[in-house]
C-alpha cells in the first residue's frame, strides 16, 4: 500500500517506486490491490478482519507517542484504507454477513470491538493524527449497523477530537492543519451516519444538543456546522418522510430569517456595485455562500431516491400519489434571492485558477477518499497565499455552482418546484449573461441546470420553461461551437473565450486546454439533444416497426402538430427558433472530430428520423433525407467515429428505408458520392427487397457505402482492419 518518497524509510517494505513505475499509476495500483484485499475479505472474513487489526497495531506503534514520523504517517493512512475495505467487504450486504456462523461472527465481533476500544482510549493531539484517528473511526461505519450498542461512544469521541482542536481564524501555518482536521472530523459524522444508517437515530437529539451547545459556547465555525447538519440530515433521511421535514424545518428556521431580509437583498444584490460592497465584508460574504451551499445539500440529501430513466413517469407517479418531497414547501423563499445571486457577471470569476488549469492538462489526481473537497475549504476568511481577488473568484464560482446544482437539484421535483415559482425568473437569472459565458461556465450551466430543467419539466410547461430555456443556449452555443471548431480543423487550434490567465510555460500548454474547453461543451450541448430524445419524454413516439416501410400514404400520417405533448423532440421542432439552432449543431457534430459527442447525439438523430417518417411535415423529411443523411455519411470518413459506425449504418439503414419511397432526397444523395452508379444502386435495392432482417439490410448499407466512395470512409475501413482476431498481440504489456 505504500510508495516510496521523502518520507519512506529503507526499513519499509516499499512495492511502489514512482521513478520507476510512473507518477500517474499508483492509485490504479492502489485501487487493485484493494480489490484484492476485498475478495480475500468476502471469502475469508475472520482471516482478514485479524490481519488488518495486527497490521494496524504494528503501524500505530505506541499509542502513547503524541508525534509520528511522516513514514509512520504513511503507513496508518495505507492501514485505514485497508481497513474500510475489509470493513466494507465483510459487512456491506454482499457477503451476506447474516449468513455466517455464529462462531465466526463471534470472532469476527471481537476483534473489530478491540480495535474500537483501542481507539476510544486514544489521545492524540497532532492534527494529522486527529485526522486518521476519525478516519479509523468512519472505517467503522458498517460495522457499528450491525453492532450499535457503541455508537454513543464513537459519536462522543468524534465530538471530544473535534474540541481537543483549537479554533483558529488565522490561516497561517499550523493553525491551517487545525482548520482542515476540525472539517475533516465533520466528515466523519457524514460518512458514520451514511453507513451505520438507522444505528444513529437514537442519538440524533443528543448530537443536536451537543451541536447547539458548541455552537452557542462559539466553538463551532459555519462550515463545521453545516458538515453536521448535512450529516443530521443523512441520519433523518433513514427515518422517513416526516422525519425529514422536522429535521428541515430545525435546520432552515434560522436561515430563513436572515435569507428573506429584503434589506441585504437591496443592498447587494441591486446592481452590480452592490456585490463589490458585499466583498468588503467578508463575513457576511462568506455566510451567504454557506448558506447557498447548505440549501443545496437539504436538497441533496433530503426525499427519497427516485429513477431517472424515464423521469415523465416518474413525475406522474409522484404526483399522483400526493408524494410531497420535504423540501418543496421551503423552494418558495430560497429561490428567489438565489436566482439574484447568479445575475452577476464579473470579470473576476472568468480568470482560471492554477488548479483549473492543472486538471485540463491532467495534472492533478483525484482527492482520497475521505478528504475534504477543494468546496469544503472555502472557508470563512482569506486562505493563506491567496490573493483578495482570488478568494472573492472562488466565492464567485462556489455561489455560482452551488446555485446552478440547487436549481437542478430543485428541478427533479417535478411539478413541486415548477410551480412554485415564475419560469421566467429562472429563465432569465439563467439566460441574461449567455452570450459573455466562457465555454466552462456554459459547460456547468448547461451539465447541473439546464440538463435537469429539461429532464424534469411536465409536458404542459414546455412551453413556459423548455422552449425559452434552450432557444438562447443552442442559438449562441451554435455560432460559439462552429466558430471554434472551424478554427481548430482548419489552423490547429481552437479559439475559446476563456481566460487563463497569467499561464507560466510553453503555448502549447493553453492550445492543449482550449481544446480540451471545446470538447467538453460540445459533448454537454450533445448531452441536452441526448436528454431531448429520451424515450420517457417521447412516448407518443411509435416506432419504425409500427409505421412500417408499407405506410406510404401522405394522407394517413399525422401532422407534427399532434406529437406536441406527447414528443419533447416533436414539441421542439415546432418551435422554429430553438429547432434549426439544435439542427445545425446536429449535422455539424459529425464533421468535428468527436466520437463521444456523436455518441450523444445519435439518439436525437433517430428521434427526427421517427418523426419525419410518422409526420407530414415535408421540411423535416426534406432535413432527414438531405442534410442529416449527408452528415451522417460524412461522420463514417471519420475514423475516430470507429467506434460508433455500427449505429451511424444503422441510422442510414432507416432514412433510406423508411423515407426514400416518400421523398427523392435520400436516393440523390447515395447518388451523389464519388464512385456511386445507378446500377449499383437499383441492385441495393433489390437486396434490400428480398430480406427483412435488419441486420441483413445493415450489412448491405455498409457494404454500398464503401463501394460507392472507393474505401474511403475511414470508419468503416479502420472497423474492418481491426476487427480480426489476431489484433490482441498489439496489446501494451508491459514487463512484469
Amino acid at each position: 500500500m505504500l510508495k516510496k518518497s521523502a518520507n519512506s524509510s529503507s526499513s519499509l517494505l516499499e512495492l511502489w517506486n514512482e521513478e520507476l513505475e510512473g507518477k500517474s499509476d499508483f492509485s490504479n495500483y492502489r485501487t487493485k490491490l484493494l480489490d484484492l484485499i476485498r475478495v480475500i475479505a468476502s471469502q475469508r472474513p475472520v482471516i482478514a478482519a485479524a490481519n488488518i487489526v495486527q497490521r494496524i497495531n504494528v503501524v500505530s506503534g505506541d499509542a502513547n507517542q503524541t508525534t509520528k514520523s511522516p513514514q509512520d504517517l504513511d503507513a496508518m493512512v495505507g492501514a485505514q484504507l485497508g481497513l474500510e475495505t475489509v470493513v466494507s467487504a465483510i459487512f456491506d450486504g454482499s457477503g451476506d454477513y447474516a449468513k455466517t456462523d455464529h462462531e465466526a461472527k463471534f470472532q469476527i465481533h471481537r476483534t473489530f470491538e478491540g480495535l474500537l476500544q483501542q481507539l476510544l482510549s486514544l489521545k492524540w493531539t497532532e492534527p494529522s493524527l486527529i485526522v486518521i484517528h476519525g478516519h479509523y473511526l468512519d472505517s467503522l461505519g458498517l460495522y457499528l449497523r450491525h453492532y450499535p450498542d457503541v455508537v454513543a461512544s464513537v459519536v462522543n469521541k468524534l465530538f471530544e477530537l473535534l474540541t481537543s482542536l483549537p479554533i483558529t481564524i488565522q490561516q497561517q501555518g499550523p493553525s491551517n492543519n487545525s482548520r482542515q482536521a476540525r472539517l475533516q472530523i465533520c466528515s466523519s459524522f457524514i460518512r458514520i451516519s451514511r453507513a451505520a444508517d438507522k444505528a444513529l437515530l437514537p442519538h440524533m437529539k443528543n448530537i443536536a444538543d451537543t451541536m447547539a451547545y458548541l455552537q452557542g459556547e462559539g466553538r463551532l465555525l459555519r462550515a463545521e456546522h453545516d458538515h453536521l447538519c448535512e450529516a443530521f440530515l443523512i441520519m433523518a433521511s433513514s427515518s422517513g418522510i416526516q422525519q425529514q421535514q422536522e429535521v428541515l424545518a430545525w435546520l432552515l428556521e434560522p436561515l430563513n430569517k436572515t435569507w428573506t431580509q429584503v434589506e441585504w437583498q437591496t443592498a447587494y444584490l441591486s446592481d452590480p456595485s452592490g456585490l463589490t460592497d458585499m466583498f468588503a465584508d467578508t463575513q457576511f460574504m462568506w455566510s451567504i455562500y454557506h448558506t447557498v451551499t447548505f440549501f443545496e445539500k437539504a436538497l441533496k440529501r433530503s426525499g427519497t431516491k427516485r429513477s431517472t430513466t424515464a423521469p415523465q413517469a416518474a413525475i406522474t407517479t409522484t404526483t399522483a400519489t400526493g408524494y410531497l418531497h420535504p423540501m418543496s414547501s421551503h423552494l418558495s423563499w430560497i429561490l428567489p434571492p438565489l436566482l439574484r445571486s447568479l445575475t452577476g457577471e464579473i470579470k473576476a470569476a472568468k480568470s482560471m485558477t492554477i488548479s483549473e488549469q492543472a486538471s485540463l492538462l491532467g495534472e492533478t489526481s483525484k482527492p482520497t477518499k475521505g478528504q475534504v473537497a477543494p468546496a469544503d475549504g472555502l472557508l470563512d476568511v482569506q486562505r493563506e497565499g491567496e490573493s483578495k481577488e482570488n478568494n472573492i473568484r472562488n466565492w464567485l464560482r462556489g455561489v455560482r455552482d452551488s446555485g446552478y446544482n440547487l436549481i437542478g437539484l430543485a428541478a427533479t421535483l417535478g411539478e413541486a418546484f415548477f410551480r412554485c415559482i415564475d419560469g421566467s425568473s429562472v429563465i432569465l437569472a439563467l439566460m441574461e449573461n449567455v452570450q459573455v459565458m466562457e465555454f466552462r461556465h456554459l459547460r456547468q450551466l448547461m451539465h447541473l441546470a439546464v440538463v435537469p430543467l429539461v429532464k424534469y419539466c411536465p409536458a404542459e410547461l414546455w412551453q413556459i420553461w423548455t422552449a425559452n430555456l434552450l432557444q438562447p443556449i443552442f442559438v449562441h452555443c451554435q455560432q460559439a461551437l462552429d466558430y471554434s471548431w472551424s478554427s481548430l480543423l482548419r489552423e490547429g487550434r481552437a479559439k475559446v473565450p476563456d481566460s487563463f490567465g497569467n499561464l507560466s510555460g510553453s503555448e502549447l500548454k493553453v492550445e492543449v486546454m482550449e481544446e480540451k474547453l471545446l470538447r467538453d461543451l460540445t459533448r454537454e450541448v450533445c448531452s441536452v439533444l441526448w436528454v431531448l430524445a429520451l424515450p420517457g419524454l417521447n412516448s407518443g413516439l411509435p416506432s419504425l416497426e409500427q409505421l412500417g416501410p408499407v405506410n406510404r400514404i401522405d394522407s394517413s400520417l399525422k401532422s407534427l402538430e399532434s406529437f406536441a405533448s406527447s414528443s419533447l423532440t416533436g414539441f421542439l421542432m415546432l418551435n422554429v427558433g430553438t429547432a434549426l439552432p439544435a439542427l445545425r449543431i446536429t449535422v455539424e457534430v459529425f464533421s468535428w472530430t468527436d466520437s463521444e459527442a456523436v455518441t450523444k447525439v445519435i439518439p436525437f438523430c433517430g428521434a427526427l428520423i421517427h418523426l419525419a417518417v410518422a409526420t407530414n411535415r415535408a421540411e423535416l423529411r426534406q432535413f432527414v433525407g438531405n442534410d442529416l443523411f449527408s452528415s451522417i455519411i460524412q461522420g463514417l470518413s471519420v475514423e475516430l467515429n470507429a467506434v460508433v459506425s455500427a449505429e451511424l449504418i444503422g441510422l442510414c439503414r432507416e432514412i433510406y428505408l423508411y423515407l426514400s419511397d416518400k421523398d427523392p432526397a435520400p436516393k440523390q444523395v447515395l447518388l451523389s458520392l464519388s464512385d456511386m452508379k445507378q446500377e449499383d444502386l437499383l441492385a441495393f435495392d433489390d437486396c434490400l427487397s428480398k430480406t427483412a432482417s435488419p441486420k441483413e439490410q445493415k450489412q448491405h448499407m455498409r457494404s454500398l457505402l464503401l463501394l460507392a466512395t472507393g474505401n474511403k470512409l475511414k470508419a468503416l475501413a479502420s472497423q474492418k482492419t481491426t476487427n480480426i482476431i489476431t489484433n490482441v498481440t498489439t496489446r501494451n504489456r508491459g514487463t512484469v
